[in-house]
């Protein structure tokens, strides 16, 4: 799979895409709309960006617990090697490097979710100025039905490529919707 991102200040226009998409076989998972107005988006019903995933939270969380874990084995490192564990026990050594690694993790996503996502630090001027990012998840097969939908809307501006989801997670999204619209 590959992300097409496209710029946009028309929020009608990005509905009527999203439609003709769906329409030609490209799940609702492959397409997300990320916009400083939620609210115009939700009306539109188009399918925007989860909050949490606007901002670096994840990375972030990353970052810190690998650094959680360095201080954490630095700690029993440190205790083992001074002899600390056969006058206390390990307990003190432990809960201190649980703590670590606890706090580490939790300040390293505080950090994060003050940073916007890393794929979409490039349009924050654009976001800025009220425009509106759609970006298409979209496999080989899909391209050509991609380029037809865009070309048709001219108003659409070409923002580059990138990292998509990974396909077994779309696959994921569209068993669970189906399963919860046949679920009682």
């Amino acid at each position: 799979m590959k992300r097409h991102y496209y710029i946009s200040d028309d929020l009608d226009d990005l509905e009527v895409i999203e439609q003709q998409l769906e329409a030609a076989g490209v799940s609702t998972p492959q397409i997300h709309v990320l916009s400083k107005d939620d609210s115009g988006v939700q009306q539109h019903h188009l399918h925007q960006v989860e909050p949490v995933l606007k901002k670096d939270v994840v990375k972030g969380t990353k970052t810190g617990a690998l650094v959680g874990a360095i201080g954490a084995v630095a700690v029993l490192s440190l205790a083992w090697k001074t002899g600390l564990t056969d006058t206390y026990t390990w307990v003190p050594a432990i809960f201190l490097s649980v703590i670590i690694l606890g706090f580490c993790t939790w300040e390293g996503g505080l950090i994060g979710i003050q940073e916007p996502h890393t794929d979409f630090k490039r349009f924050q001027e654009d976001l800025r100025q009220g425009k509106h990012i759609l970006f298409v998840d979209a496999d080989p097969d899909q391209e050509s039905i991609l380029r037809n939908v865009v070309t048709a809307h001219p108003k659409l501006q070409d923002a580059g490529e990138g990292a998509s989801t990974p396909r077994w997670v779309v696959t994921a999204q569209n068993k669970f919707a189906r399963f919860m619209h046949l679920a009682p």
